[in-house]
């Protein structure tokens, strides 16, 4: 479902991103090129002033919340995944090539190009410098949790690379789907 918010902004989605029926996506949200988005995922800008804005090649999978307060932005930048039930809450920057783990948390801070939180972690109020690592369960609320964070590793990449694949591989399925009816 797409609707309008309060300030009768309508969602912008590229006609090359695949949405399910089943994603509610309202207001002033732009969704770029090649991005998949599960079903029951929430992607809100409703709020006076708030914005998302979702990059290309991203995936935001099964009951992701994506949501900006007043006068607050979401980006995502390209290539990054949200994985299934995460929840990215604005104000909030995340680079490029990130991977948001299951369940995990993101709130007013800023995740670096490259960088791996991993499942059931919550990062609040702090900037994630660039390819590091917030290991499973971690929470960093303070800018002294992120000195001792491990740099991505070879194997962290290429998951993170298989998840986009994967993804963008959905998406151009399901499009050949819409295609053929």
């Amino acid at each position: 479902m797409q609707m309008q918010n309060p300030q009768e902004q309508q969602p912008n989605i590229s006609e090359n991103a695949w949405i399910s029926e089943t994603a509610v996506i309202v207001g002033n949200v732009t969704i770029a090129d090649d991005v998949f988005v599960a079903p029951n995922a929430v992607i809100r800008a409703d709020e006076a002033g708030s914005s998302v804005v979702i990059g290309s090649g991203c995936n935001v999978e099964d009951n992701v919340v994506i949501h900006a307060l007043s006068n607050s932005k979401v980006l995502i930048n390209d290539k990054t995944s949200l994985a299934h039930g995460c929840i990215v809450h604005g104000p909030c920057l995340v680079g490029e090539g990130c991977f948001i783990g299951f369940g995990s948390v993101v709130f007013d801070c800023k995740i670096g190009t490259n960088s791996l939180i991993l499942h059931n972690s919550t990062v609040h109020g702090v900037e994630i410098p660039n390819g590091k690592v917030v290991s499973s369960g971690k929470t960093i609320t303070e800018k002294a949790d992120t000195k001792n964070l491990e740099d991505i590793m070879q194997d962290h990449a290429e998951f993170k690379s298989s998840v986009i694949i994967a993804n963008l591989e959905l998406v151009n399925g399901y499009k050949d789907l819409r295609e053929e009816t």
